[in-house]
């Protein structure tokens, strides 16, 4: 077995699947779950229409889909972020400059394993705390994980020696970030891309929260945008990672897109042709057909809206927690341990969260995830401002 394996930590599920075994939650509580960041609201009702339709499910089922996805989805996924991040018309070349992906999780750790050259002495640079993909990604690849904390934004990295970045062969950052709902504004962006030149890494931006905002007039930069803004129309060194999962409420289709060098894209398509990681052509179209409406994702971001203006005010003076700037987790600092807060949360009130120590790594004699649980507003409204209820009650017992 590959020794490396030994090396990965155990998933922060898994820590809390083994965290609630031993305890037993009041029965008389309907369980609430806030602990995973999957999306609840109903899918699209036209994605509905569409994948229920026999002419779609049976399309291409009697033949092996292409690895570089069909030319309508690739335009659709070009189209959709030009508009988005306000890019040049033709600098975003459907058949060089995009890839389709089984979903963002898939890419995000396979793209390491192509980029890294595999020294042991080369560095991955990662947000913590994080999700735990990016950090697998870069043991296996056989690179050493670095942990830079996901906090801040242009002064966390200044902050770096230059022998870390020297040492760097690939960042990942996550903007908006998950947990912390930290987003990295364009000059933080524009900055990391001078020091990818300056040091000759490549940036994995994974943007898959990057639709769940809430001022409609204010989205998110991606970096892509930041490239367009210092004239860098070839995307040199910059890959971003995009999901219909939280956008479009889809997370069982496994669909996504990454887009941005040519030159990393067309190398990584030569490790997808021996990956086996192609989309089912049913997926691509359907894929297709939710990039180029936008409607449902303004639907999706004022249901996302409500249920932050409803539960903030219900914590307030009860919870150290304040509005993210983007994505749908709550971030608030334990009144107790985090690990302890949730064993107890779960034990007194049947709700689950997740221990903010499980998602993130000791850094500097520091875990910034110590003393914060992340609460994920995915669930109905009703059942969100239940969960509120519940914790203040917890709360007050303390």
């Amino acid at each position: 077995m590959n020794p490396k394996l030994d090396d990965l930590h155990l998933y922060p599920f898994e820590r809390l699947d083994a965290l609630k075994a031993t305890l037993t939650p009041p029965a008389r509580l309907e369980h609430i779950a806030l602990s995973i960041g999957e999306p609840k609201h109903p899918p699209p009702e036209f994605m509905v229409e569409f994948l229920a339709r026999a002419d779609t499910i049976t399309r291409g089922l009697a033949a092996y889909p292409p690895t570089r996805g069909s030319p309508a989805l690739r335009g659709a996924a070009a189209a959709w972020a030009i508009q988005r991040y306000r890019l040049a018309a033709q600098s975003l070349d459907p058949e060089r400059n995009v890839l389709p992906v089984v979903g963002t999780r898939e890419a995000l750790f396979s793209f390491a394993q192509a980029v890294v050259e595999g020294n042991p002495r080369s560095l991955v640079l990662l947000p913590n705390p994080f999700y735990q993909i990016y950090e697998g990604a870069a043991i296996l690849s056989g690179a050493q994980p670095f942990y830079v904390d996901a906090h801040g934004g242009r002064e966390v990295f200044e902050a770096l020696a230059p022998d870390v970045w020297r040492r760097c062969e690939l960042l990942y950052i996550c903007t908006p970030n998950n947990p912390t709902g930290n987003v990295l504004s364009l000059d933080d962006l524009t900055y990391l891309i001078e020091l990818a030149d300056e040091f000759d890494f490549v940036i994995a931006s994974d943007e898959c929260y990057s639709e769940i905002y809430f001022d409609e007039n204010a989205p998110p930069a991606g970096i892509l945008q930041a490239c367009a803004s210092v004239g860098r129309n070839d995307y040199k060194r910059c890959v971003a990672f995009q999901s219909l999962s939280k956008r479009s409420n889809l997370p069982g289709l496994r669909s996504g897109f990454v887009a941005g060098d040519a030159e990393i894209l067309e190398r990584y398509y030569l490790y997808r042709t021996y990956h086996g990681c192609a989309m089912s052509e049913h997926s691509q179209a359907a894929s297709a057909l939710a990039w180029s409406d936008e409607a449902h994702v303004v639907t999706n971001r004022a249901l996302y809206r409500e249920k932050f203006e409803r539960v903030l005010p219900m914590l307030d003076g009860l919870m150290d927690v304040a509005m993210p700037q983007a994505a749908f987790y709550l971030w608030p600092r334990t009144p107790m341990d985090d690990v302890e807060f949730a064993a107890r949360l779960f034990e007194q009130e049947h709700i689950s969260v997740l221990p903010g120590s499980f998602l993130a790594r000791e850094s500097d004699g520091l875990n910034p995830g110590v003393g914060h649980v992340r609460m994920a507003l995915v669930a109905t409204l009703a059942e969100c401002e239940e969960a509120a209820e519940r914790l203040a009650r917890f709360i007050a017992s303390l």
